[in-house]
C-alpha cells in the first residue's frame, strides 16, 4: 500500500479564471514518468470552481470519465445532447468512446468542488454514452474492468477494503484509519494485490471513493 497525501497532488487550473484542481496522477504540462496511472485509473483531480467559473467546450476520446460532486451543481452539456445539473450524491458517467465534446461549469451561487476520474477502457470505444446515477453506493464501470465503491463511515464505523489487483482509496470528507496510515480529506492510498481483510476505519464521520480494479 503506498499512501499519497493532498499536499503531494500537482497543482493546477486557472486561478485568475476561479478554477482550482489538484491533480493525482501525471497531467498535462506536469508530467511525471513514474506517476501516469495505477490500474485503469489515469487520473482523479480535486476540481475547485468559483460561481461563474468553467470549462469551455473540449473533447475527449477512449475515456471512462466518473464526476463526483461534493459540493455545489456542476452544469453539463455534451455534444450528444445531455444537458443535466449534477448535484452532491449524484454519479456522471460520460463514455468519450471514439470521440465527444463537453462543456462543464458552475452556474450556481455557491462555489463547487467535484471529483472527477478518468479510466481507459479495455477496447477502443464506438459511441458515447452518458448516465447519470443518484444515490449509488456500487457502480460498475465494465468498459474499463472496474468498480466504484461509495463508503460512509461513521467514527468507529468499520468499511471493508475490496480485494482486486488494484485498488484505489480516495478520501472526500472526513478521516479514517487504513492500516497503519490515518489519511484525510484529498488524501489516497494505492494498494496492489489486495488480498480481502484491510479495513477503513473511519476517526470521524468520513466519505471514501474505493476503485476496486481488476488486473491487465
Amino acid at each position: 500500500m503506498e499512501v499519497r497525501r493532498a499536499a503531494e497532488r500537482y497543482r493546477g487550473g486557472e486561478e485568475a479564471a476561479g478554477i482550482t484542481t489538484r491533480h493525482a496522477f501525471s497531467f498535462g504540462p506536469h508530467y511525471d514518468p513514474d506517476n501516469l496511472r495505477f490500474g485503469a485509473l489515469i487520473a482523479c483531480n480535486e476540481e475547485h470552481l468559483a460561481p461563474g467559473a468553467g470549462f469551455d467546450e473540449h473533447p475527449h476520446s477512449h475515456t471512462e470519465i466518473i464526476t463526483w460532486v461534493v459540493e455545489g451543481e456542476l452544469t453539463h452539456r455534451d455534444s450528444t445532447g445531455h444537458e443535466t445539473l449534477v448535484r452532491p450524491g449524484d454519479l456522471q458517467h460520460l463514455s468519450a468512446a471514439a470521440g465527444v465534446r463537453h462543456v462543464e461549469r458552475n452556474d450556481g451561487d455557491a462555489p463547487l468542488t467535484f471529483v472527477q476520474m478518468w479510466l481507459t477502457p479495455l477496447t477502443p470505444g464506438d459511441a458515447p454514452r452518458y448516465e447519470l446515477v443518484h444515490d449509488t453506493t456500487s457502480y460498475a464501470v465494465p468498459e474499463a474492468g472496474a468498480t466504484l465503491h461509495v463508503r460512509r463511515p461513521a467514527a468507529g464505523e468499520r468499511t471493508a477494503v475490496p480485494a482486486a489487483a488494484y485498488v484505489y482509496v480516495h478520501v472526500v470528507r472526513g478521516e479514517v484509519r487504513l492500516g497503519e496510515d490515518r489519511l484525510g480529506p484529498a488524501d489516497a492510498a494505492r494498494i496492489t494485490d489486495a488480498a480481502g481483510g484491510l479495513e477503513a476505519v473511519g476517526m470521524t464521520d468520513a466519505e471514501l471513493l474505493m476503485w476496486e480494479m481488476a488486473g491487465r
